[in-house]
């Protein structure tokens, strides 16, 4: 009786614990859908000038609308893109007139070492966003190449001696090819909170299972006589 008792104790505990850490991802998988819904609302909002002053964190994602001169010096970010494969995104300086700002003008193939330079004010809408891409492991750009291995918005600021400041183009008033606009989309913001709640019942069923099997084999069990 005490060894069914105590795996009925164990059971309980184990399965309630698992079920509520599936519960608690379901509702993190709610609160999740409401950020990326917010964030998708935000990129598809109309345009606005680009202000002033900015918050890289109330201002992520703000459609703008900027004018001025593409700056014929461009760096490359080396990316990979479904059914294409490797390439880079073109990042230049756009000069504003008083105020230069990186520019993000897209995607153009690994090959592809013709990228077309821009005379006169063009127009371009996008998006603000301050890509979050280096840690510890981002090896250093290589200069001497020209080829960078994330979006690091202070050093491409630096390097292009611009504001820190990236505006991810959408549409552009110019025709940029080979180079391909890679706009600003909620496809790379992580939301695995389905699969780890499907991980936590799918344990809780089987912990439930085996400790339905524990019990029933301690009550079958024949009792020990001294």
């Amino acid at each position: 009786m005490r060894r069914v008792l105590f795996f009925g104790i164990i059971g309980v505990g184990g399965a309630a614990i698992l079920l509520w850490l599936g519960f608690w991802q379901m509702q993190r998988l709610e609160w999740k859908l409401g950020v990326i819904a917010d964030i998708d609302a935000r990129i598809k909002a109309a345009p606005i000038p680009l202000p002033d002053v900015l918050d890289p964190v109330q201002d992520a994602y703000l459609p703008v609308e900027i004018r001025g001169v593409v700056a014929s010096e461009y760096l490359r970010v080396l990316v990979s893109q479904k059914e294409i494969g490797a390439g880079y995104r073109i990042i230049s300086a756009m000069d504003m007139g008083g105020r230069r700002v990186l520019l993000d003008r897209g995607f153009t193939p690994v090959d592809q070492l013709d990228i077309p330079a821009h005379e006169g004010s063009e127009t371009v809408q996008g998006n603000l966003q301050w890509p979050q891409e280096t840690d510890g492991f981002t090896p250093e750009p290589d200069i001497n190449e020209n080829i960078w291995f994330a979006r690091d918005v202070a050093a491409m600021a630096e390097a292009l001696n611009t504001d820190e400041v990236l505006v991810v183009a959408k549409q552009t008033s110019f025709d940029d090819a080979p180079v391909s606009p890679l706009p600003v989309d909620t496809s790379a913001i992580p939301n695995d909170h389905l699969q780890y709640a499907i991980t936590w019942f799918s344990l809780a069923a089987i912990w439930i299972a085996m400790t339905l099997a524990f019990t029933l084999r301690a009550r079958r069990a024949p009792k020990q006589t001294s």
